[in-house]
Order: structure tokens, then C-alpha cells, then sequence
């Protein structure tokens, strides 16, 4: 089971260490996508209303270097200037919210400032959120040209929210090498009908109610920690621990790296707590953090569950497939503001290392190829969300065909 899953794996390996070609496919088709050039968001109207057509799971009648010559060439450059660009602008704004909330909200009478602060908790959560994506990008050598530039930069943005840099770029890594694998995806690994917590005592209006609320506040440090959503592993597994089964001997040495950066950041906010107040703390620093592991949470879980997405097991799992199902969404203005890893994220599963302000252009230029394969959703995002709560619970085969390998979100 285990060499079938390396064996598709392959596909994966091959394809992130090639580099893009130039040339380009002369088919009409391709030619006026090309033509298309960068333009706007995923916002448009999804043109099969039926969202719940399933996308095929038959193997792919294209190639990854079909969609590879799809794409313009200048998509796959990573320029320092531009992405640092992001990064600054993010930045800035983030001291903005900050700026006014330390110097005003405290000047505002009651009940002002209890209606101010937890809207400043929003927007600065959100705010961390973009730039969480960026070190995001920095961990898929996405951000310029010099690895050790990006891994620098991730290390000490992410470290600044509490994420473990290097623990997550590894497990990450894996995630994308094995999506929707039923045996060696790396998180959101669906339940099965035999888990009757999910399947019965959880699954109902108050169960989903409840799963919501705890999905939301807890999985982002519960998966780091205890490896939540994650993976099955002999041994105890965690992205804290050097040792965990998670990580191979090679990169044991830089998740003690990253423990150290935790460690410095949480030395750094003790002492602010003890200069200022936990208070303060709590309303400057903590409260935006959890804003943002919703964020993150709600996405992520957005972009991996979806009824007419299927799961593979090592039968009939193949890397490309895999990377296909997964959803674009629209998150309107939030597109803009976490660099739209959420209305381009399938393209992102196919070539991770496209910096993400080319990522719409992107998609657009490998659609017409992917044909019914690419899924995008225009569905409300907050009605998605209460959507896929209830009807992606566990996933089964269809009934007769138990022994396909393929697995469907069930309620």
C-alpha cells in the first residue's frame, strides 16, 4: 500500500522539480486563454449552477505539463520586489490597527469601547491572517528565487503567530504530496461511517452546532500540538516534538529550530504582559490570534470539504486527482486580503510555488483544460460553510462500489 501511494507520488516529485517551459500550446483554445492575460478575481458567476455535480474521478485525460504550458511563463517568476511589496503593505496595515487601537479604543466612553474592540479584534485578525499567507507562500519557496531568503523570512513571521515554521512547511509538504489520500493525507483525513461519533451522536443540528464552535476555537493549536484532523501515526505525534513520525531524520534538527522560535516568542509576549498588563495582551495580541485560527480553520476546511469532492484510498488515489479536488471559493474583499489563497487554491494544489498574485490569472489559463475536473463554488461563503458542516460528516463508497476506492462526503 505503501509503495503505491510513493509510486503516485512520483507524479508529484516530477512535476515540482521541473521547471516551466516556455513553450506554448497552439491550440485555440489555449491561445485565447493565454490571450486572457491577468485579470480580476474567481468572482464570477459559477456557470453550472448544480454545485453538487460531482467532479470525475475518472484518471485525467491531460498531463501536469499540459497545464504547465497553459500557463504564461512570467507566472512562474518570483520576484522579491513585488512580494515584498505584499508583505510591507500587510505589515503597515496591521500597525495601523494596532496604532489606533492601543491610542483610541482606551479614549472611548462606555459602552463605545466594548463595541470597539471586538471589531478591532476582527479586523487585526484578519489582518494577521494575510500575513500568515504570506509565510505560508515563503514555506512553498513561493515569496523570490533564494530558498534560504524565504525560509528566513516564513521562519520569523510565522514564529511571530505562534505557528511552528518549519514543522508546518514539512507537514504541509506532505499534505500537498497526498491530498484527499484516505491513508497518507496529512490533515482534514475525512471520518468514516464506522466512527459512529461523527456518524450518529454527532450528527445532528446541535452535534454540528457544538463541532462548529470547537472547530473553530480550538483545532488550529489543537493540530499543531496533538495532531488534531491530522494524519494516524504509531507514536505520539506532534509538530512540537523533534522526534514525532511526522518528520524524517533530516528535518528533526529545524523542528528544534522552530521550537526555539515559539519559545523566544512566547518569552517576548510574557515580558510585554509583565510591562503592560495580560489584559492589554489579551486585547492587542491574543484575541486577533484567535480571530485568525478561525480564519484559518473556516478556509482550509472550506477548501478540502465539499459533497461533490471524493476521496481516494492507495487503490485508486494518483497525485493529480488528489490535487484536483479541492474547491475555489469567493470570500469577496477577503480574496484580496489573504492573497487569494481562497478563490485560487485548486491551482495552487497543482504548482504551489506560483507567488500568489499570479495565481488568478493562473487558473484562469488552466481551466479550459480541466474542463468539469476544476470545481468553483459561488455559493455565499457563511451559507457554504453551514452547508458543508451537515453534509460532509463521514464519506463511504457509493452503494456496489465498496471496492472502487473511491469515498463520497455522506450525512
Amino acid at each position: 500500500m505503501f509503495s503505491n501511494s510513493l509510486q503516485n507520488g512520483s507524479q508529484f516529485q516530477q512535476f515540482y522539480s521541473s521547471t516551466p517551459t516556455t513553450k506554448l500550446i497552439t491550440s485555440p483554445v489555449l491561445l485565447e486563454t493565454i490571450k486572457m492575460g491577468a485579470g480580476g478575481r474567481m468572482n464570477e458567476a459559477t456557470t453550472d449552477k448544480n454545485v453538487m455535480k460531482r467532479v470525475p474521478t475518472e484518471k485525467t485525460p491531460f498531463e501536469i505539463s499540459d497545464l504547465k504550458k497553459a500557463i504564461p511563463p512570467h507566472c512562474f517568476k518570483r520576484s522579491i520586489a513585488t512580494s515584498s511589496y505584499y508583505l510591507f503593505r500587510d505589515i503597515a496595515i496591521c500597525y495601523t490597527f494596532y496604532h489606533l487601537a492601543s491610542n483610541y479604543i482606551p479614549l472611548l466612553p462606555t459602552p463605545l469601547n466594548y463595541i470597539a474592540w471586538p471589531i478591532y479584534w476582527f479586523c487585526q485578525g484578519s489582518s494577521f491572517m494575510g500575513i500568515w499567507s504570506i509565510g505560508h507562500d515563503l514555506g512553498h519557496h513561493a515569496f523570490s528565487e533564494y530558498e534560504w531568503l524565504d525560509d528566513a523570512l516564513g521562519f520569523v513571521l510565522h514564529s511571530a503567530f505562534l505557528t511552528p515554521y518549519f514543522s508546518f512547511k514539512y507537514s504541509h509538504r506532505s499534505h500537498h504530496a497526498h491530498t484527499n489520500s484516505m491513508e497518507y493525507d496529512e490533515v482534514w483525513i475525512p471520518k468514516r461511517k464506522a466512527d459512529t461519533l461523527y456518524s450518529e451522536v454527532l450528527n445532528n443540528p446541535l452535534g454540528n452546532m457544538f463541532m462548529t464552535v470547537v472547530r473553530l476555537l480550538l483545532s488550529f493549536p489543537m493540530y499543531f500540538t496533538f495532531n488534531i484532523h491530522g494524519r494516524e501515526y504509531n507514536g505520539f505525534a506532534s509538530h512540537f516534538y523533534p522526534q514525532s513520525p511526522i518528520f524524517n531524520d533530516s528535518e528533526r534538527k529545524q523542528i528544534w529550530l522552530s521550537d526555539a522560535g515559539m519559545l523566544v516568542v512566547f518569552y517576548a509576549l510574557y515580558k510585554i504582559a509583565a510591562a503592560t498588563s495580560a489584559t492589554w495582551l489579551f486585547c492587542i495580541y491574543v484575541a486577533p490570534l484567535l480571530v485568525m485560527n478561525a480564519h484559518f480553520i473556516f478556509f482550509t476546511f472550506l477548501h478540502h470539504s465539499h459533497p461533490s469532492l471524493a476521496h481516494y484510498d492507495s487503490r485508486e488515489w494518483d497525485w493529480i486527482r488528489g490535487a484536483l479536488s479541492t474547491v475555489d471559493r469567493d470570500y469577496g474583499i477577503f480574496n484580496t486580503i489573504f492573497h487569494d489563497v481562497t478563490c485560487a487554491h485548486v491551482v495552487h494544489h497543482l504548482i504551489s510555488t506560483i507567488p500568489h498574485y499570479h495565481t488568478v490569472e493562473a487558473t484562469k489559463a488552466v481551466k479550459p483544460i480541466l474542463g468539469d475536473y476544476y470545481k468553483y463554488d459561488d455559493t455565499p461563503i457563511l451559507k457554504a460553510f453551514w452547508r458543508e458542516t451537515k453534509e460532509c460528516i463521514y464519506v463511504e463508497p457509493d452503494e456496489g462500489a465498496e471496492k472502487s476506492g473511491v469515498y463520497w462526503f455522506r450525512r
